[in-house]
């Protein structure tokens, strides 16, 4: 994963440690989670609802149970287990839906500043999208309101 994509992370820290990192994109939100040393994909227990993420070491007590910050497509969600990381990959139920947070109870003082920054990369990848013979790789937004990219000049286009 390049260094880049690690940069655009939010973190959530409980006293002190990083619990998880998370990023998002106009479809996903994807969650980083660095489990102890020695675990094992097999020792792992996840569970995806629509909307719940349910993590922990099997035998024990979940060391995430939280409800997500909006409603996923479950069957489109997985997790991974892959160079020392798990990553949870969760297809948004409302494309283009800037999220807060990964996790409903996670919201961070900072976030309303970091969202506005989603907010601009997720109108981004929309124009790309809706309008692929372009490139706005370049592109930026000024100005204090960044519209919501869900709504933005009469909304998605299926």
């Amino acid at each position: 994963m390049s260094e880049k994509f690690k940069h655009n992370r939010r973190k959530f820290e409980y006293q002190g440690r990083t619990i998880y990192e998370w990023d998002q994109s106009i479809e996903e939100v994807n969650i980083y989670i660095q489990p102890p040393p020695g675990l094992t994909s097999k020792m792992v227990a996840c569970e995806i609802t629509p909307t719940q993420l349910i993590l922990g070491i099997k035998g024990n007590p979940p060391f995430i149970n939280e409800p997500f910050f909006s409603t996923i497509k479950q069957k489109d969600s997985f997790w991974t287990f892959e160079d020392g990381v798990i990553h949870v990959t969760l297809q948004k139920m409302n494309k283009a839906e800037t999220w807060m947070a990964a996790l409903k109870g996670h919201l961070n003082q900072n976030e309303g500043l970091l969202n506005d920054d989603d907010k601009k990369k997720i109108m981004l990848e929309r124009f790309q999208e809706e309008h692929s013979g372009f490139d706005f790789s370049g592109a930026e937004f000024t100005g204090d309101n960044i519209p919501d990219p869900r709504k933005f000049l009469g909304g998605l286009k299926k």
